[in-house]
């Protein structure tokens, strides 16, 4: 039988909580809105999918001033990124750092919402239900619209770094 590394004790639950989920690997997603002071958006691990009927996916944010423009807008983008994409989302992940750039490869939707075009897949969403949780909003939104990009490979987050994988190199199950 394994032994706690860490007690809930010694280090606390949320001490505790974080360590357990930085060795749980997720991929990754920019959020997108335009804002009422423009572009806003921010790097997200926490997509899911929750409905097929109708379509439905989820995510969480904590309160920053790109998470407020994406609560707020009626609309926003869920860009699925692949292996091409780590500073991108590094870049999403700090304040201050570049987003929105041409050399990052953003575009505009008909209905005003950015979007990565070279994204896995860019899924345009409408807020459904806005659920507080401690210092998180669980967003459920409606997805509008999916646009497939190339299926490249896959961006993955784990232990506080990002990593590639891509299709055919034999370590699929």
């Amino acid at each position: 039988m394994r032994k706690p590394v860490l007690s809930g004790i010694e280090t606390g639950i949320g001490e505790l909580f974080k360590s357990a989920f930085r060795r749980y690997p997720t991929g990754i997603a920019v959020i997108a809105a335009q804002g009422a002071h423009g572009p806003a958006g921010l790097t997200a691990s926490s997509v899911a999918s929750v409905s097929v009927d109708p379509p439905a996916l989820s995510f969480s944010v904590i309160g920053s001033r790109s998470a407020r423009a994406i609560l707020e807008a009626p609309s926003f983008t869920v860009n699925l990124l692949g292996p091409g994409h780590a500073g991108l989302a590094r870049d999403f992940a700090r304040t201050g750092g570049p987003r929105f750039t041409p050399e990052q490869g953003w575009s505009v939707l008909p209905t005003g919402e950015p979007f990565l075009p070279g994204a896995q897949a860019s899924l345009r969403a409408a807020p459904l239900h806005l659920v507080p949780v401690g210092d998180s909003t669980v967003v459920v939104a409606t997805v509008l619209e999916v646009l497939l990009g190339p299926a490249e490979g896959r961006l993955v987050h784990h232990d506080r770094e990002f990593f590639t994988h891509v299709h055919g190199n034999g370590n699929g199950i």
